[in-house]
């Protein structure tokens, strides 16, 4: 065994004729790796063996030197007509190593091969596809069950972490939800103000404006909204637990991780988004006063045809979409961040597939939605 100032260390033994074990151990950086190299490198020149085992499991820390060390092992047995198998590496290090593995011209046989063809990519997409599928059909379950285990038993629910999320999805949005309805129903009405103008039909003006709101435009901005603040903060909440190794704490308290941090969250989402969705509904079908009293409707007449075109169903229904809504943006954040993968753009990925795929998947539901009730006649 080498040593060099109890930073790295590596041991080389012969398990078999033609197969050489390398064991690694300390931190491989540049100040440590001089007598280290050689002690692995000079057996492999010298007797060419046809496997080389490298154990790199107890290796603490790995600097730009390190990979250099990797890569020469690779070097050296390629160059005897062997291989090397790289055992122990976490994730992100076995990626640098084989993102740095770059063609050598003293050893050919390490080329890169060749370029994946259309079928195999194919494939590869369609396999990750049907186990993101999978995985979500699990989550689901559990999700399912976690939530009517709490509908049994509500005492089993965090009531701080409830609440506390509630003011952060709802209370904490209202501002710019309220501003974000009252810009689309001002922009509603002075949009079909220009299209009825020429036809003599301003008196729809509240109709229209007030059933788009209503029925459409008020869910789908605040689902947008909520999507774009709660499901990413959700996703990267629980994501930074899960890198910090905070879920692998719960686990081991005996404290499931769906149960004790999602089903809070779900929850608040569930309850928030309605409430935010009347909001929305109130402010912006009031800014479009403003237009009708620009054209010389009285604010009286305003309200009396707001109140004529629209009724509970119409509320009831664009509510009732927010249910789902909001259950969707909770359960998609709160999995992606359950499903965050190690390494420094983890989070950030994790977040902007949440947003994505909330935002995708409440358009589809909307669309749904949509159909249903045209065929219920609602």
């Amino acid at each position: 065994m080498a040593d060099v100032a109890d930073m790295a260390a590596v041991s080389v033994d012969w398990p078999a004729a033609e197969a050489v074990r390398i064991v690694l151990r300390g931190r491989l950086v540049a100040a440590s790796l001089p007598a280290v190299w050689e002690a692995v490198r000079q057996p492999i020149l010298e007797r060419k063996p046809r496997r080389v085992e490298v154990d790199a499991s107890d290796v603490s820390y790995c600097d730009g030197a390190g990979l250099g060390l990797f890569l020469e092992m690779r070097r050296a047995a390629a160059v005897g007509g062997g291989e090397v198998r790289l055992h122990g590496l976490d994730e992100e290090l076995a990626r640098l190593v084989d993102a740095s593995a770059l063609p050598d011209p003293l050893a050919p046989q390490l080329a890169p091969p060749p370029r994946e063809s259309l079928p195999q990519r194919t494939g590869r997409t369609v396999a990750a596809f049907f186990r993101e599928l999978a995985m979500s059909v699990a989550f689901v379950g559990e999700m399912s069950a976690a939530l009517a285990s709490a509908a049994v038993r509500p005492s089993r629910i965090r009531g701080r972490d409830f609440w506390l999320t509630c003011q952060k999805v709802g209370v904490d949005a209202l501002p710019v939800v309220c501003l974000l309805g009252g810009l689309i129903g001002l922009i509603m009405a002075f949009q079909t103000a220009s299209a009825t103008a020429r036809f003599g039909a301003m008196p729809f003006i509240p109709a229209v404006v007030s059933l788009a709101i209503v029925r459409e435009l008020g869910p789908l901005i605040v689902a947008v909204i909520v999507a774009g603040r709660s499901g990413a903060a959700f996703a990267a909440e629980i994501g930074t637990m899960k890198i910090t190794e905070e879920l692998d704490a719960l686990r081991t308290l005996g404290l499931p991780p769906v149960t004790f941090l999602a089903v809070p969250r779900v929850l608040a989402a569930v309850a928030m988004v309605p409430l935010l969705t009347v909001f929305a509904n109130v402010i912006g079908m009031a800014a479009g006063v403003i237009v009708m009293v620009r054209y010389g409707y009285s604010v009286a007449y305003y309200v009396t045809a707001v109140h004529s075109a629209i009724d509970y169903v119409d509320v009831l229904g664009g509510l009732t979409k927010t249910l789902v809504f909001g259950l969707i943006i909770g359960s998609v954040g709160c999995m992606r961040g359950l499903r965050t993968q190690t390494g420094p753009g983890a989070v950030g990925n994790s977040t902007t597939r949440a947003v994505v795929a909330s935002i995708v998947l409440v358009v589809v539901t909307d669309m749904i939605f949509g159909v249903v009730y045209y065929a219920l006649g609602i």
